[in-house]
């Protein structure tokens, strides 16, 4: 003991740490190492374990003379070998490991989980020469931290579940009519039980249940059972023997192995319905499962309720609507019907104005402004009877008729449309006239609003096959397209007044939807009938119409009969193609009365053989012609040696910048659009009349 102090009090404790003698001192902290509730253990450069206390005995349940000189991989797992090795390495460089988490291993083979600081021990030179490890048992602690962090996925889970059947039910309240909201409906609870299939149940206003939408159930939808009261039902296995057999019944004979049904009840206590899920294999729902269904059928029975006490104020805006829509028909049909006969009134009045025209000129002028002011009357008094065509009670006006000439003037309307869509029109027509006791201009009504129809609901480039036959005493035209086809279920009401067979957006160019109505009943008050057969929405859509004919007729087309008749002249040689004759020969007479020769024809393929020996020096073509365009017709006049530098002028309905340059592209040399003023047509020709002089 150095000089100057006194020896401590046996059986006191020291107060300072110049009180301790080195002896006492390591007896001192031996006791404290000792009694420490974490393990502190020491070891070797080698990892051989050199002291060992009680903590350590007690988180590892060693004893000191178990691992004294044993290596320190004893309490450490193999896959953390190497992070020993990593510990060594660092103790050997003098660095210190502060607190951090890790796994050992007990006597026992548990694991447990240790907050680990390791310090380098050096010797008195300072050299290192092992370590000193302190290790304390959070286990527990680790318990509730995991115990925390799984209720708070838990919470999260639940707000995410709850933020989801938010927004579910946001979506349902965004439903646009009952059907819709219900489908919406059945979806969501078919996704929250994780089933395969269900249906959905609704209550009439005689209290009887009836299916509204189901999905998965193929031909057993008609054997849904009624709801068995306002219990819930849930079966996990239709195979085990049970209650309810009526639902095990239905589900083993749909295929399925386990069935939820879940009565909607509204805030009054009123049952609206149940909506039913079921599932392939045996499955029972997560209560948490169920609540959250529960929870979203509160919102689902308000929109029901709201639905249904809206009925009334929905029928009354589809009463107003349907009028709106009968405005529009009146409007659309005005307008197209009284476009057509401009055009030959037009070339009248401007023949009727010509010096020099002849007594025969002047009649067939009269007759003409006089038959298609007529037309128009006609037009108007039916127009505006709009009744009589909704109900199909139009008064026909029937005449002895050619179809083709009717088909003709039908493409001619839908022409427009075709074009705008650029869709190929095939036809295949009857080499022998087939002439019909009809009003040609309803029944060209009735075709073009098929063509228009198959136009409207084809996508852009698409193919339109218009054919007619002769079947024994009846006249078959079929008119087939490729576009989105016709649902199974809209068929029965395809032909009925203001139903479409798509919905509204479906395509932007949705009509009316008094088209096939229309076409019905015409061609009804015609004797025939119409039919539409379709494989369903994609596969297209093939109308065809069947109409009562006589005897082919021997008599003379009007094409020939005006070609001979056709004056010769000093003017230009000129061809007038038009299958609207009376636009033909009203045309030719104003072009003949300013000194030209004219011929005219109804058709391409006479066009082409009358400009094989006529020779034009110019030619008038019609776009819509019946057996080919007018850019086809103008392509092979361009092949030809008698039409390669004859002058080519268009005539149509469509003059928007991209005709022209359709136009252009096909050979013509002009672009008009109708109705055509005779001054405008004389002034193309003067230049090449002049040059002839």
């Amino acid at each position: 003991m150095s000089a100057g102090k006194s020896a401590p009090v046996p059986g006191s404790a020291p107060t300072t740490v110049e009180d301790l003698d080195d002896v006492v001192r390591l007896a001192w902290l031996a006791a404290i190492v000792e009694s420490s509730d974490d393990a502190i253990v020491s070891k070797n450069l080698d990892g051989r374990i050199l002291s060992w206390n009680a903590g350590a005995t007690r988180i590892f349940g060693y004893r000191p003379h178990e691992v004294i000189g044993k290596h320190i991989t004893i309490i450490i797992p193999p896959e953390l070998y190497g992070e020993e090795r990593g510990i060594l390495g660092k103790l050997r460089r003098g660095e210190s490991i502060d607190h951090f988490d890790t796994t050992r291993l007990t006597k026992d083979g548990r694991r447990v989980q240790v907050s680990l600081t390791v310090s380098p021990v050096r010797d008195s030179q300072g050299t290192i020469i092992g370590a000193s490890k302190v290790a304390r048992d959070v286990t527990e602690r680790k318990h509730a931290e995991a115990s925390l962090l799984y209720s708070e996925q838990r919470l999260a889970a639940e707000a995410e579940g709850l933020a989801a059947l938010n927004m579910r039910s946001a979506r349902l309240w965004q439903s646009r009519s009952l059907r819709e909201g219900v489908a919406e409906m059945l979806v969501t609870a078919i996704e929250l039980l994780g089933a395969d299939a269900g249906c959905v149940q609704l209550r009439n206003a005689s209290g009887e249940f009836g299916l509204v939408a189901h999905q998965g159930l193929g031909e057993c939808s008609a054997a849904v059972p009624d709801p068995t009261g306002l219990d819930e039902l849930v079966i996990s296995d239709a195979e085990l023997d049970g209650p309810f057999e009526a639902q095990r019944s239905w589900a083993r004979a749909s295929g399925y192995r386990a069935l939820v049904s879940v009565p909607m009840i509204a805030a009054d206590d009123t049952i609206l319905g149940s909506i039913s899920t079921l599932s392939h294999s045996p499955h029972r729902p997560a209560d948490q499962q169920l609540r959250r269904l529960t929870l979203y059928l509160r919102q689902a029975t308000d929109f029901i309720r709201r639905e249904q006490l809206e009925q009334g104020l929905r029928q009354s805006e589809e009463a107003l609507r349907e009028a709106d829509q009968r405005k529009d028909e009146f409007l659309a049909l005005l307008a197209h019907e009284l476009r057509n006969p401009l055009a030959p009134i037009r070339y009248a009045l401007a023949a009727a104005k010509k010096p020099g025209r002849s007594p025969e000129q002047r009649q067939r002028s009269d007759e003409i402004i006089e038959r298609q002011v007529e037309h128009m009357s006609r037009l108007l008094d039916d127009l505006l009877d709009i009744s009589r065509i909704t109900h199909g009670s139009l008064e026909l006006k029937k005449a002895r008729t050619e179809l083709t000439s009717v088909i003709g003037a039908a493409i001619e309307t839908a022409r427009p449309m075709l074009d705008d869509k650029k869709h190929g029109l095939s036809l295949d027509l009857p080499k022998e006239p087939v002439r019909l006791d009809a009003d040609a201009v309803r029944l060209a009504q009735a075709f073009s609003n098929l063509l228009i129809n198959a136009a409207k609901y084809t996508d852009t480039g698409g193919r339109i096959q218009l054919q007619a036959v002769r079947e024994g005493d009846e006249a078959v035209i079929s008119i087939r397209d490729n576009g989105i086809g016709i649902a199974p279920d809209m068929m029965p009401r395809l032909f009925r007044l203001f139903s479409q067979a798509h919905a509204p957006d479906a395509r932007a160019e949705g009509g009316l939807g008094v088209g096939l109505a229309l076409v019905r009943g015409l061609v009804t008050l015609h004797g025939g009938t119409v039919t539409a057969k379709s494989e369903g929405p994609g596969r297209g859509t093939e109308f065809v119409v069947r109409l009562p004919t006589g005897m082919p007729s021997e008599e003379p087309s009007r094409t020939e009969q005006t070609a001979e008749a056709a004056p010769a002249g000093a003017g230009m040689r000129i061809l007038v193609v038009d299958d609207n004759r009376d636009a033909a020969d009203t045309c030719a007479m104003v072009l003949e009365l300013s000194g030209h020769r004219v011929q005219t024809a109804y058709t391409a393929a006479t066009a082409l053989v009358r400009g094989a020996t006529f020779r034009p020096q110019a030619l008038v073509l019609d776009i819509g012609l019946p057996d080919l365009d007018g850019y086809q017709l103008a392509q092979r006049v361009r092949a030809s040696d008698w039409g390669r530098d004859a002058t080519l002028i268009a005539v149509t309905g469509w003059g928007q910048d991209e005709d022209r340059l359709r136009a252009l592209t096909a050979g013509f040399d002009h672009h008009l659009t109708k109705p055509i003023a005779a001054e405008q047509l004389e002034a193309l020709l003067q230049p090449r009349q002049a040059s002839k002089s």
